[in-house]
């Protein structure tokens, strides 16, 4: 039945077309599809450390990760120069790492201690890093939507040449929020990327049963573009993010870019997944994103077998070692737990890290450097 709903939409169309493209042509370097693997690796490993200090009671409440979906928030952000802002969510751990977020410090924050990005003040996913140019999300979904609408619309006011982007999966489109952010981007030509995660169940609610339209085919009713991507794809992944920034920093306005994935693991680490037909987890798991592309990488890049295991095995014990310096992290200070409530004056948003080599050979650094809000 799904099929059949994403042929009458005409999402197998977007699908089709956005497949046949070269996914990302001359743009990226050796050391480019090398970072590309690391990072996607270093999402997969820093998840799979938090979810066993969750097991062993380190982490308070519950664990939510992205498993099976690191090409979409590591594609997609690679495209970003370090002005550019975002608003990251709970399986989009592979942007806070491309932007500069360290899994020590990652790790912490889940711990609630106070060399988290939050400084213990949240034991949980709610966190962005102010200083790399990231506004931290809230449970309530899309709600961060509007907000990148907003720093997208101060973009274009002040006539700078920048781009907001933000995550959201397909069952956050059925709430009011996600309406009003399409509705004014659009009126509004906001430089501002959608990038919808489409990972076939919203909680444990199938597509089929939460619309009966796809999202990204409602684009164009908001009068922007949408396209569909294989979202476990990540050098497709990115070549969508880098035509839709380019748009949006040229004055085209936003893109809504669907990508097609599916959640791994449950909802949160208390979901056992049993609504998921067995067929449809094994159909998947032979498409996992970290293992599709280091094969990509020897087959069709020139990479060896020898390198891809080399680079897979340093960020394994870079992560072990972050581990260690989170749950070395004391917990925070009680008198502390007042501070940063409510804010004392403005501050502006940081630069993130943007380490594709376009932008490191253009700005001869890719480190965050304080630009305006």
């Amino acid at each position: 039945m799904r099929g059949d709903v994403a042929v009458a939409n005409g999402s197998a169309r977007a699908s089709a077309k956005a497949e046949a493209r070269e996914p990302s042509g001359g743009l990226l370097t050796r050391a480019d599809r090398a970072a590309l693997l690391r990072f996607m690796a270093m999402m997969r490993a820093a998840e799979e450390r938090g979810l066993t200090l969750y097991r062993q009671g380190k982490v308070p409440g519950s664990f939510y990760d992205g498993c099976g979906q690191e090409a979409i928030s590591v594609g997609s952000s690679f495209a970003l120069r370090p002005e550019d802002r975002m608003c990251i969510l709970h399986r989009d751990l592979g942007a806070h790492f491309v932007r500069g977020v360290t899994p020590d410090r990652y790790l912490a924050n889940y711990m609630g201690r106070a060399d988290g990005v939050t400084g213990g003040k949240d034991g949980n996913m709610h966190f962005g890093d102010p200083q790399l140019g990231c506004v931290g999300m809230v449970s309530m979904l899309p709600d961060m939507a509007p907000v990148a609408c907003g720093m997208a619309m101060a973009f274009k006011i002040r006539g700078e040449k920048r781009v907001a982007m933000t995550y959201f999966g397909e069952g956050s489109t059925a709430n009011g929020q996600w309406h009003e952010a399409m509705n004014l981007a659009g009126v509004q030509r906001l430089p501002v990327v959608f990038m919808l995660e489409n990972n076939q169940f919203a909680y444990s609610t199938p597509n089929e049963l939460e619309f009966v339209v796809d999202p990204v085919e409602r684009a164009h009713a908001y009068g922007f573009p949408g396209v569909d991507v294989d979202g476990n794809d990540v050098e497709a992944v990115f070549a969508a993010a880098n035509e839709a920034v380019g748009r949006a920093r040229a004055g085209d306005g936003p893109t809504l870019i669907g990508c097609r994935t599916m959640r791994m693991h449950g909802h949160g680490a208390h979901d056992d997944m049993s609504y998921v037909p067995p067929e449809m987890f094994e159909e998947w798991s032979q498409r996992d994103p970290i293992d599709v592309y280091a094969k990509r990488l020897v087959a069709d890049h020139g990479f060896s077998a020898d390198e891809v295991d080399q680079i897979k095995a340093e960020v394994k014990e870079y992560v072990a070692d972050c581990a260690e310096r989170a749950l070395a992290s004391p917990m925070p200070e009680p008198e502390r737990a007042t501070e940063g409530v409510f804010a004392d004056a403005w501050q502006k948003l940081g630069n993130g890290d943007a380490p594709w080599s376009r932008w490191q050979s253009e700005n001869g650094s890719h480190g965050a450097n304080g630009a305006s809000a």
